[in-house]
């Protein structure tokens, strides 16, 4: 063993110096490895869109295309968990421009008769959805190319769920010039309806904090529809533009983990030179150690004296004879009688366990039992001493310590 912390010394001695002349290690970003989690004050943002939409529904084609579009408008609240996920929720609102069968739902805010559509069949009608929505982003761009933290362009998808109130009469059928008569009790209809939506976030940085935002947006809704003079829900499609603009909060980049990079090492002719001559000479001392190491290896043991006559083991914390250590015992103090002979009886202790006011009266408590224990069995007490040790018996290292809980008896 201390052949080999010497080998060890020497590959030290003679490289770190070496390496000692080469350039400094830096430590760099690795984004291979993915990107670490920002903590929950970073990522926000602030969200603002408005445009138009078109709904198309089962009589809205015989609306002229101008009167079918309405306002869009919402406002989110955000956040990005990652460079590719994160949520948005807030409040929207849409206008609903279409046409119905005369007689059925009709146009809100219409209190004088109505414009008539294809020679009196169908009059317009106008709703006005204000909801709450919800939706889980995905960046696209980043998922394709990779993050970047100054890209210009990102294409986000995103998809999500609304529920919305409407607002409009209920039942307005008109029975003169002027007058419409209602439901029953003449009261706004608070229809509550739910959409599902989906669409391209594509927005265009302008400063590191600030975002403008051209939202493609399909929606596909739940919508109260008139037909053949009966009402029923059907879903219906609801596409719609719109821009905007988003302001971020907190941190709004993401950082990756960072790795040691080593520099190439580059040396001139005379290191060079310098390096193959401490070499060669470590290579020479190497073979010198081997050398002696193998001449340590083939040198038998030298003889150490008599071995114990035998070895009493014992339990951790624990100072009487115990099981089959009795039987040891017993054959002992049988040879001890035809001998006549002394005896050297030496208590051990582990020193892995216990501290050393414990161990020293486990030592001491042992070797008395073992050599009360003889002269019980005839062996006169004069033929025995005792002493502790307080070394390790055998040295083997905490995994063999049980190894070490004994009396050894040793002919003198």
């Amino acid at each position: 063993m201390k052949k080999i912390a010497l080998l060890a010394l020497l590959f030290a001695t003679y490289l770190v110096p070496c390496v000692s002349n080469a350039q400094e290690v830096t430590y760099v970003e690795d984004p291979s490895q993915g990107y670490l989690f920002n903590s929950m004050k970073d990522n926000w943002f602030i969200q603002a869109d408005g445009g138009v939409g078109m709904m198309m529904s089962l009589f809205d084609k015989h609306e002229h295309f101008g009167h079918r579009l309405g306002a869009k408008a919402d406002l989110f609240v955000g956040k990005w968990f990652s460079p590719l996920l994160g949520l948005r929720a807030g409040l929207d609102y849409e206008q609903i421009k279409g046409a119905t069968a005369t007689g059925n739902y009709s146009a809100l805010g219409y209190r004088s008769w109505p414009r008539q559509l294809d020679g009196g069949k169908y009059v317009p009608q106008h709703f006005n959805n204000f909801g709450l929505v919800g939706d889980v982003l995905f960046n696209v761009s980043n998922w394709l190319c990779g993050y970047k933290p100054n890209r210009f362009y990102n294409c986000i998808w995103y998809v999500g769920m609304a529920v919305n109130w409407v607002y409009a009469r209920e039942g307005a059928r008109p029975v003169s010039d002027g007058k419409w008569s209602y439901g029953a009790n003449d009261d706004t209809d608070h229809c509550r309806n739910y959409s599902m939506q989906t669409g391209l976030l594509n927005s265009f940085a302008i400063t590191k904090r600030l975002d403008f935002n051209l939202d493609l947006r399909f929606d596909l809704m739940q919508e109260h529809i008139d037909g053949a003079g009966m009402w029923k829900k059907t879903w219906n499609e609801y596409p719609g533009v719109l821009l905007g603009l988003t302001y971020k909060l907190g941190k709004t980049d993401w950082n990756a983990p960072v790795t040691a990079v080593c520099p190439e090492w580059k040396y001139t002719d005379a290191e060079g030179d310098e390096l193959t001559a401490n070499l060669n000479n470590a290579n020479r001392k190497i073979a010198d150690l081997e050398n002696q190491l193998r001449k340590c290896l083939e040198k038998k043991p030298e003889e150490t004296g008599e071995a114990p006559l035998a070895t009493v083991y014992f339990p951790i914390n624990r100072t009487e004879v115990l099981g089959v250590q009795r039987n040891v015992v017993d054959a002992v103090a049988e040879v001890m009688k035809n001998e006549n002979r002394n005896y050297l009886l030496t208590g051990w202790a582990d020193n892995y366990t216990g501290n050393d006011q414990i161990n020293v009266r486990l030592r001491k408590g042992r070797v008395a039992t073992v050599k009360d224990e003889l002269v019980n069995r005839g062996v006169a007490e004069g033929r025995l001493e005792t002493q502790i040790n307080n070394g390790e018996l055998t040295n083997y290292g905490p995994q063999a310590a049980s190894l070490d809980r004994a009396v050894t008896i040793v002919r003198k």
